[in-house]
């Protein structure tokens, strides 16, 4: 026998790759979660989404987009400033699949309460689990325009530009494209997070045309400079005020913004993130001269959403290849999983998945239906900031565990692994930090004291029925915002999400997971890593949900 034929006659004990598999089907929650949120007809159209984005094809884009990180060319062979990025051509595959996929706007041409964005959220929540860095734009595309409407001869030029499933990356006048991205700069190396601390500056230049300014200033971080217009902080005369400031001119010149650097990053490589000057920059007024921050926070508040569901999916992705792992290799005679205490490990895992799913698409739906009824627009206001700040946390430490569920296979750069590690930290960074969501929360419950009573209302409908639940929601009762003290922020904000957590999975869950997490994360019966569940739950069959299983 042959050397070669002796090895190919060895067992090797290795799982086969996961993809391609379908990440809709082999989901244990999203078809439920569409039903329950009123997207019950676009259930076969993510079905048929779900198996292209799980494509080996999809897959290896969003590695190679990641391995060949953007370059920034500030200057052509001439000597004349280009500023452009470069990226690698797997980068452009993926864009022009999520742009032609509506992942953008979808959810605009529908009503309230259809279904639209709920199923929007869903092809962000796969497209995520592949790749997760060029949704950045993506997500500010299309949530731009509740604040561009707070200017309508602006709305009126650049939304059918924006509405468009055509991604069109040449860096031209966009009245000569078939479709535009939009971005945003808001944050100064002086301030960061305090917005109010940023010294760029605009000038009124009627000259130029009514509601046209000159912008001058340097932004620390940009999302996304290949974008062909950003939305911009600058103080005008009657203060920090918002700016579209488009890369190139109507008359096809350049505007004068000089890309400075990218940002050498942990993660997140396959999305450009720079610095930015403005040298009397053209730009052009959005919302009420003096009121830049609430006209930029209606952007916000949507991208915030979506930086959410990235993080859930990170850990989606991540436990459902740690479930694949376990289900196909085998150690000291008994496969992974059917051994007990990895049989805990993977339970604890896909239980955080399930309840962050049930919290992320109960989120999406009521974003959708908030325009109907002060309960919705309450229940946004304060659950995007708790979801925000809880689920960007417990992606870290989930993506953290799946990794060692796979071991030395997950570690090395051939795994998806390493990659949704160095993504998850950022979700919990970028649209506000954790101190900053946390104080966002008491904020919103100091100046409106009936959020609270929404949010109340909210946990006793859905899990009001439920001893323990009904023990914290009395003690969350008892806890008035104006009592509570800046440094129990982030206590206060757990409380709500595990509460939140419990509720939603009591009814609307699979009762094994409910039971699993409320003893746990609720009632504490819980260590202080995964795999620490009480020996009495169902922990073979908890674990058995986490692993996808392909038709």
């Amino acid at each position: 026998m042959s050397h070669n034929s002796e090895l190919n006659s060895v067992k090797t004990n290795q799982p086969s790759a996961l993809e391609p598999y379908n990440l809709f089907t082999t989901d244990p929650v999203l078809k439920n979660v569409l039903r329950l949120e009123g997207a019950s007809t676009r259930i076969n159209d993510l079905e048929i989404f779900g198996a292209k984005v799980g494509s080996v094809e999809t897959f290896e884009w969003g590695h190679q987009s990641n391995r060949h990180s953007p370059e920034l060319v500030t200057h052509d062979r001439f000597g004349k400033r280009v500023d452009e990025v470069h990226y690698h051509p797997s980068y452009h595959s993926l864009m022009k699949l999520s742009i032609e996929s509506g992942l953008h706007c979808s959810h605009y041409g529908s009503a309230p309460g259809d279904g639209g964005y709920v199923a929007r959220m869903a092809k962000m929540f796969m497209m995520a689990q592949v790749e997760v860095g060029h949704g950045c734009s993506i997500s500010m595309t299309g949530a731009v325009l509740p604040a561009l409407r707070d200017q309508p001869s602006l709305a009126a030029i650049w939304e059918p530009r924006i509405r468009t499933n055509s991604y069109d990356y040449r860096l031209i006048n966009p009245a000569e494209k078939s479709g535009c991205l939009l971005g945003m700069g808001l944050t100064e190396r002086q301030g960061g997070s305090d917005l109010r601390a940023n010294s760029s500056t605009a000038t009124p230049a009627p000259e130029e045309g009514e509601d046209c300014y000159h912008l001058t200033g340097h932004k620390w971080f940009t999302s996304a400079p290949m974008c062909d217009a950003f939305l911009v902080l600058a103080n005008s005369p009657r203060g920090l005020s918002c700016f579209l400031v488009p890369r190139v001119l109507s008359d096809g010149t350049q505007n004068s913004i000089s890309l400075m650097r990218l940002k050498d990053k942990l993660g997140n490589r396959s999305n450009a993130s720079s610095e930015i000057e403005y040298d009397n920059a053209k730009g052009w007024i959005v919302g009420e001269e003096g009121r830049g921050i609430p006209t930029i926070i209606k952007m916000v508040n949507a991208t915030r959403i979506d930086c959410t569901t990235w993080a859930v999916a990170l850990m989606r992705q991540a436990v459902a290849q740690a479930g694949w792992h376990v289900s196909n290799r085998s150690a000291f005679g008994r496969t992974l999983v059917d051994q007990p205490l990895m049989a805990n490990v993977v339970a604890d895992l896909e239980v955080e998945v399930e309840a962050a799913s049930h919290m992320i698409f109960r989120l999406a739906g009521l974003y959708e239906r908030s325009s109907l009824g002060e309960q919705e627009a309450n229940l946004v206001r304060i659950g995007s900031a708790v979801a925000k700040y809880w689920l960007s946390k417990r992606s870290i430490a989930v993506v953290s565990e799946a990794l060692e569920c796979i071991g030395g296979n997950g570690y090395v750069e051939e795994s998806i692994l390493p990659r949704l590690y160095r993504e998850a930290p950022l979700n919990s960074i970028w649209e506000g930090a954790g101190n900053v969501i946390a104080l966002d929360v008491l904020r919103a419950l100091n100046r409106s004291p009936n959020t609270m009573e929404s949010f109340l209302v909210e946990i006793s409908e859905l899990g009001g029925g439920h001893p323990e639940i009904n023990k914290n929601l009395e003690m969350l009762k008892k806890l008035p915002s104006e009592q509570i003290k800046e440094v129990n922020a982030r206590r206060l904000v757990e409380l709500m999400a595990k509460l939140w957590s419990s509720a939603l999975l009591i009814s609307r869950g699979e009762q094994i997971v409910a039971e699993a997490y409320i003893s746990s994360r609720l009632c504490n019966d819980w260590g202080n890593q995964f795999g620490s569940l009480p020996a009495n739950l169902a922990l073979k069959d908890i674990a058995q949900r986490a692993i996808p299983v392909r038709t």
